[in-house]
């Protein structure tokens, strides 16, 4: 049906069928025709896409459902929007399954038989036909609340993943949080990773925020301060999200900064301010991580949103990112499963593991309410084993921490010809023998050799004293009656149990000759 024929119509039948207004204007103020067959527009950092064509509704049941959306629209974000259309969406096309004709009303008994209670999207049908009822439009009828009162739906599971440390959507170990930040840093060093996903992915990790959060930073969100004597201070101002009454960029919460992420964004994000120059009045106005440039005209209309990308790009974009990075879990053995919630969900449980209470946890999570923060605190039961050599032998080859190479003797090292690049430590060897070579040609000051067996860099000999180091690092662990301190070199006993592995390995077959 074209636009104007669904528009004579309802004027025709004006007594039953009610009209629709010419525009309506959304919460945060953006203006679009609700008359079309397809809602498309862009809303701050979220897609709005509504497309009406699936529903086989009669012209008055499509009048009152766009009523109810417009209502929506109006008073709420636009993820909530979106959320009870697919709910709808998906009840419309279990009862148009076997019709042909178009739907003419919604009784209770159609809610009763095809709403799933145990389904993600029925509460949003449930608070969507509540709506609907509420603003006495035609097509529900009356025993539909009933039967919305009467039908139990599903109890929200909280935190499960978190109280069970669930190895594909829960908190990551220690050991796999440690294995992404040394690929990070690696994949950047490297020139793998651009300069914007990885300060995305150090938020992502640092604050815990959520992609909708992250997707609305502007270059004005990065302070800097200086005190008198010269000391730099960063904060991020990130718009709180999920709240009940602000629009997103309504009220930003600050948070601070250590300088090694701090100094970089914010000289990132002057950058970014020059590249706008000519687009933005005020360049600080420009997004902190913004659409490429050929994606620019997608989000090029007025409002606050202009070029920032939706918080769904940016979600899949990080994902996508760090998925290449293919670090594996010392749990499955298998590539971890990156995901923005984790991130979110191993802060929340570092924060715990650390004493901090509900309050504070709530407040770093940026929850209005103090019930999911409690989960975390739940979970502080330390669930980190004290590795033992048995059990770092054998979870070696899963976590794949040993990043170098192996090789049969010091004439295959990179800098074999070089005796300074040897690596040595006469607590581990009195004997002064060598662990391996460092293929660096650069100046290095991390401790040797504890952090040589996670470094790329490093040449592990194949008679080196290995096992000596790892029995070493096992004996420092036990000295530790805090399991946090104990833990933390943890990767670093799986990347020594590695090189112990192989070496034993490349003998029994023969090849160390």
């Amino acid at each position: 049906m074209s636009k104007s024929a669904e528009i004579d119509f309802v004027m025709a039948e004006s007594d039953v069928c009610p009209s629709l207004p010419l525009v309506v204007r959304s919460k945060s103020g953006v203006v679009f025709d609700p008359n079309q067959l397809l809602w498309s527009y862009r809303d701050g950092v979220d897609s709005v896409y509504i497309n009406f064509s699936a529903l086989n509704f009669s012209v008055v049941l499509l009048a009152s459902v766009r009523l109810t959306l417009i209502w929506f629209a109006e008073n709420r974000a636009p993820g909530t929007l979106m959320g009870h259309f697919i709910g709808l969406k998906a009840f419309a096309l279990r009862l148009q399954e076997d019709r042909v004709e178009p739907l003419e009303f919604i009784g209770g008994n159609d809610v009763f038989i095809h709403c799933d209670a145990n389904a993600f999207r029925t509460r949003n049908l449930f608070a969507f036909l509540r709506r609907w009822h509420a603003m006495g439009l035609p097509g529900i009828q009356d025993d539909v609340v009933y039967v919305l009162d009467k039908k139990k739906l599903r109890k929200r599971e909280t935190g499960v993943a978190v109280l069970t440390w669930d190895p594909v959507l829960g908190p990551f170990t220690p050991i796999e949080q440690e294995g992404i930040q040394d690929a990070l840093n690696d994949a950047y060093a490297s020139g793998q990773l651009s300069e914007e996903i990885y300060l995305l992915a150090l938020l992502f990790i640092a604050l815990g925020s959520r992609p909708i959060q992250l997707a609305a930073l502007k270059v004005c969100d990065v302070v800097r301060s200086a005190a008198a004597d010269g000391t730099e201070s960063f904060l991020l101002l990130i718009p709180r999200a999920k709240q009940q009454n602000p629009l997103l960029r309504q009220e930003l919460k600050p948070r601070a900064l250590v300088n090694q992420i701090g100094r970089p964004l914010f000289d990132y994000a002057q950058r970014v301010s020059e590249r706008f120059i000519g687009e933005f009045p005020d360049t600080q106005q420009a997004p902190l991580f913004p659409l490429p440039l050929q994606l620019q005209y997608l989000a090029s209309g007025p409002g606050w949103g202009r070029f920032h990308r939706t918080s769904e790009n940016l979600r899949k974009m990080l994902v996508s990112a760090l998925d290449k990075l293919s670090v594996r879990s010392e749990r499955t053995g298998t590539v971890i499963n990156i995901c923005a919630l984790r991130f979110r969900r191993t802060l929340g449980t570092n924060l715990a593991r650390e004493g901090h209470g509900v309050l504070v946890i709530a407040d770093l999570l940026d929850h209005s309410r103090t019930d999911s923060a409690g989960v975390y605190v739940a979970a502080t039961p330390e669930l980190a084993m004290r590795i033992e050599k048995a059990t770092a032998l054998y979870m070696a080859p899963l976590a794949q921490a040993f990043k170098g190479q192996l090789i049969a003797h010091e004439g295959n090292a990179v800098r074999g010809a070089d005796p300074s690049s040897r690596i040595i430590d006469l607590r581990i060897d009195q004997s002064a023998g060598p662990m391996g070579s460092c293929g660096s040609f650069s100046f290095c000051g991390l401790n040797a050799p504890v952090a040589c067996y996670t470094c790329q860099c490093f040449q592990p000999w194949l008679d080196g004293p290995h096992e000596a180091v790892l029995d070493f690092l096992l004996e420092d662990a036990k000295r530790y009656s805090d399991g946090r301190i104990a833990a933390i070199n943890d990767r670093t006993m799986l990347a020594v149990a590695e090189v112990v592995h192989l070496c034993r390995s490349r003998k029994e077959q023969g090849h160390g000759r």
